[in-house]
């Protein structure tokens, strides 16, 4: 009889599901279309696997087939999902309030999530088909925000892959990111200044739950001509009164709701 523990097996198809998410993460960096000698050199698949994951994902309309190029892009399903998130977060609301932000500064307004290692744009000026949605948690004042507040579950600053340097003002080192992020949910703000890309500065706000955790990331980009340091605060002050209104927006309707007051609606009084 042996006392050995029984080793941790993953659950039977899931190896072959993870290797299909990954296929729909491979068109991440907005590549518009890939082989599938593309996605074998990607993911580190033999071909003959790399074709079974596709030709099953084509099947299920999560990947379509271009019939001139026989290249694969996303399928109708992922748009419908997307779309469906898209509304269920409530974020069709947030686009006229980042348009509003945006006018009244003059620089683009984004609002992001965390997605692992990643801050992905949801809406916002940013938003474009040329553009990659996904920035680096830690050259990112967006993502300094989320990693200053993270949601329960979600890894901190020391589970990050190695900082990657964007510039030379990049943050690389562990000890760096920790005391930027102590900084940041002390002043109640993110900057990037040249950190992600030369010749641009951000300022972020969380977009906080109830329980003081951010579920979004707001900020305002433009350049150091128009985020001078003189107008820093004028910028914060309008970033943060776009996050307040967006913190309700953005809430569910039952979490609109104040505790007294009842699913069906406003409480009666006693009189008629």
């Amino acid at each position: 009889m042996t006392t050995e523990a029984e080793p941790v097996r993953a659950p039977a198809g899931a190896q072959a599901v993870r290797r299909a998410l990954d296929v729909l993460h491979s068109f991440h960096d907005n590549r518009p279309d890939l082989s599938v000698s593309d996605l074998a050199r990607r993911l580190g698949l033999s071909t003959s696997t790399a074709h079974r994951l596709v030709r099953t994902l084509l099947a299920a309309d999560f990947l379509e087939q271009d019939a001139r190029t026989a290249r694969y892009r996303l399928g109708p399903a992922v748009t419908e999902l997307g779309r469906l998130s898209y509304h269920q977060r409530g974020l069709h609301l947030a686009a006229p309030e980042l348009a509003d932000l945006a006018e009244r500064t003059g620089a683009t307004a984004d609002l992001a999530l965390r997605s692992g290692p990643y801050a992905v744009i949801v809406a916002g000026g940013s938003v474009t088909p040329k553009v990659g949605l996904r920035r680096p948690l830690h050259s990112t004042a967006l993502g300094k925000v989320l990693l200053a507040w993270p949601r329960a579950g979600e890894a901190g600053p020391l589970a990050l892959p190695p900082l990657y340097a964007f510039t030379d003002r990049t943050i690389v080192e562990p000890g760096a990111l920790a005391a930027e992020l102590a900084r940041v949910r002390e002043t109640g703000h993110a900057l990037n200044d040249g950190e992600s890309a030369p010749g641009v500065r951000t300022v972020a706000v969380p977009v906080l739950e109830r329980t003081g955790h951010a579920r979004f990331a707001l900020a305002v980009r433009a350049t150091p001509e128009v985020i001078t340091d003189a107008r820093l605060d004028w910028f914060l002050a309008q970033a943060r009164s776009c996050a307040r209104a967006l913190e309700v927006l953005l809430l569910a309707p039952a979490e609109r709701r104040t505790p007294e007051e009842p699913a069906g609606g406003h409480q009666r009084s006693g009189t008629v």
